[in-house]
C-alpha cells in the first residue's frame, strides 16, 4: 500500500511565497487523493502494491494494461508531488559547485537555466509540470502534461515544478508567472544538489 508522506515542514513555512492554505488543501487533499486512487487502482494487484511507485513509472508499458491508466495519473501524482514537496525549503540554499557547473555548460548560465524552466511552466497548456531532468548523462529542462512523470520517458527528474491551478490559485489567481517567480524563493537545492549527485 501507498501512503501520503509527510511534509518535512509545517504549512505555513513557505510563506509569504507559497501560502499555508495552498500548501494543506495541495498536500492533505490533492496529493492524499492520488495516494488513495493509487491504491484503489491497484486493489486487484497485490504484487504492484508492494513495489515502489519509481519502479512501476518506469515500466509503466510492461504493466496489465488495466492498470496503466491509473499507475500513470495516479502514481504520477503520487510520485511528482512528493519530488516537489522534497524540492522546497523555507532555508536558502544554493545549488553545489558540481550543479551550478553543469547547470552553467548545459544552458549558458544559471540565469537562462531559471528563465528556460520558468518558460517551460507558463508555456504548458493546461496543467502539467516542468522539470529539470537528466536525461543519460545530460541536463535538460522539458514539461510533461497532467501527472505524467519524466520516469516513464526514461528520464530522472531532479527538480519538478508543479503548474496546475490549485498550486498556485487561492494566492496568485490567474498569475501563473508571479507564481513561478515566488518559488525559486523556497528551491531546495540541497536536495536538488545531492539527486543530481546520485
Amino acid at each position: 500500500m501507498f501512503t501520503l508522506p509527510n511534509l518535512p515542514y509545517a504549512y505555513a513555512a513557505l510563506e509569504p511565497h507559497i501560502d499555508a492554505s495552498t500548501m494543506e488543501i495541495h498536500h492533505s487533499k490533492h496529493h492524499a487523493a492520488y495516494v488513495s486512487k493509487l491504491n484503489d487502482g491497484l486493489k486487484n494487484h497485490s504484487d504492484l502494491l508492494e513495489k515502489d511507485v519509481i519502479e512501476l513509472l518506469q515500466n509503466l508499458n510492461d504493466l496489465p494494461e488495466e492498470v496503466r491508466t491509473a499507475v500513470r495519473n495516479q502514481g504520477g501524482g503520487h510520485h511528482n508531488h512528493t519530488l516537489f514537496w522534497e524540492g522546497m525549503s523555507a532555508s536558502e540554499s544554493e545549488p553545489s559547485k558540481e550543479l551550478q557547473s553543469e547547470i552553467s555548460k548545459v544552458f549558458g548560465s544559471f540565469s537562462e537555466f531559471q528563465t528556460k524552466l520558468s518558460d517551460a511552466g507558463v508555456g504548458r497548456f493546461g496543467s502539467g509540470w516542468a522539470w529539470l531532468v537528466k536525461s543519460g548523462d545530460k541536463l535538460e529542462v522539458i514539461s510533461t502534461a497532467n501527472q505524467d512523470s519524466p520516469l516513464s520517458e526514461g528520464k530522472t527528474p531532479l527538480l519538478g515544478l508543479d503548474v496546475w491551478e490549485h498550486a498556485y490559485y487561492l494566492k496568485y489567481q490567474n498569475r501563473r508567472p508571479e507564481y513561478i517567480e515566488a518559488w525559486w524563493n523556497v528551491v531546495n537545492w540541497e536536495k536538488i544538489s545531492e539527486r543530481f549527485e546520485q
